[in-house]
């Protein structure tokens, strides 16, 4: 059976339903603790939400060193696939796994609501069991959700395919080019701010363009790294 790690860090809030997420799809939840670097033999590990060591310095600074960090940093530079949700997305830039970085809503407020999303590039580990062009909605909850980067990283990104999700609709933090998630260069690693594991259930999650009461669009996500995992071995 596939095992999916997730790691928890001190102020993690999403860990247990990233966990329940993916024993939903099929695979086994590893939990893994961030100050063990020992992965436990995991073919995949998601950075959850919540707020890191409270989001002292900048969302994700000092969980970044925390010595499961050295191991996941390694294990997906050689290939092993990575999500990171929300606090996991910001830090994925705090890693330099992700290009970028992650600042305040414009507005300077948290913001929770449905969000549609557009997704961009449906060939990643973590995303191809959607369409490319297909909108979805996933549960947004964030307060440091404004993603940056300089001109030339912004059209790195567009040129390479490497923009995963957009805001549609509406940008609700600012983010540049309406960005919600990105790649690396072999679309292993995907960081995105809305939150997936919160969309696994029917009847639980938001309605999607695909009809009232489905609520499952996030289930995507760990279908896809399962299936990607299994046709790799």
């Amino acid at each position: 059976m596939t095992r999916i790690g997730v790691v928890t860090f001190p102020g993690t809030l999403d860990d247990r339903d990233a966990l329940r997420a993916v024993r939903l799809a099929g695979a086994e939840g590893i939990p893994l603790w961030h100050a063990d670097p020992d992965l436990h033999g995991v073919d995949a590990a998601i950075l959850p939400g919540g707020f890191s060591y409270g989001d002292y310095l900048r969302a994700g600074a000092i969980a970044r060193f925390a010595p499961v960090m050295e191991s996941i940093i390694a294990a997906a530079k050689d290939g092993m696939p990575v999500l990171g949700i929300c606090n996991g997305f910001q830090l994925l830039t705090e890693s330099h796994l992700l290009p970028g970085a992650m600042i305040k809503n414009d507005h300077r407020t948290f913001i929770c609501r449905e969000q549609h999303l557009v997704v961009e590039n449906a060939a990643t580990a973590w995303t191809n069991a959607f369409d490319a062009g297909q909108t979805i909605t996933i549960p947004l909850k964030n307060q440091d959700g404004q993603f940056v980067a300089d001109e030339r990283t912004l059209d790195e990104l567009e040129a390479t395919g490497r923009v995963v999700f957009r805001y549609a609709g509406w940008n609700p933090n600012g983010s540049r080019r309406d960005i919600a998630g990105i790649t690396n260069e072999t679309g292993t690693v995907v960081g995105l701010m809305p939150h997936p594991e919160h969309a696994v259930e029917p009847g639980f999650g938001p309605d999607s363009p695909a009809g009232p009461g489905t609520g499952v669009d996030g289930a995507g996500f760990f279908a896809s790294v399962i299936g990607r995992l299994k046709g790799a071995a």
